[in-house]
């Protein structure tokens, strides 16, 4: 489900929880630090083949520890596809853990099997076991689709999965109330 955009541009992007109806929407709507993207980006891993340069499969195992101004991500392995030496999809399995600060200064950390990031459409899936949380509350369940270009969310599980929503009142939020 997607919200309203009361906000900059920039505020809709990056993780947020799920919206399952306005006033949840915006209770967590919040953008990834957007500024991230204009910094270097570091991969550390156990392993590494394939070539980052003109359409290529990058495979990372071992261990991966990726940073990029505060966006922190580790895995055991990591699969970058590159199309004309861009990164065109990055897909991270392995107990994901992907912390972020966002563009309001609260902090985000999110959990999963695996996560799939299609950087052309900008479509983040977190699948297995996924957890979300951030000052605003928390979410859980069994798959997130998260589109960063509209803020849209979707989330349960195949069949009869459920999610699970938290949404702290603003006053156990603490700090400036985010």
């Amino acid at each position: 489900m997607s919200h309203s955009h009361a906000e900059k541009p920039t505020a809709a992007r990056g993780i947020a929880a799920l919206a399952a109806a306005s006033l949840l929407a915006a209770a967590f709507a919040v953008g990834a630090r957007s500024s991230d993207r204009n910094k270097p980006m570091d991969i550390y891993a156990g392993h590494q083949t394939g070539v980052f340069s003109s359409d290529a499969v990058n495979h990372l195992s071992g261990g991966v520890h990726i940073t990029q101004g505060t966006l922190d991500i580790t895995s055991q392995s990591a699969k970058v596809t590159l199309v004309d030496g861009e990164a065109v999809r990055a897909v991270f399995t392995g107990s994901v853990v992907l912390k972020q600060q966002m563009d309001d200064g609260t902090p985000m950390t999110a959990k999963a099997a695996s996560v799939d990031y299609d950087l052309r459409t900008e479509v983040v899936v977190f699948t297995g076991n996924v957890s979300i949380t951030q000052p605003r509350g928390s979410m859980s369940g069994d798959r997130v689709v998260y589109n960063l270009k509209t803020g849209g969310v979707e989330s349960g599980g195949e069949g009869n999965g459920r999610v699970h929503m938290r949404i702290l009142p603003k006053a156990a939020r603490g700090g400036d109330g985010n």
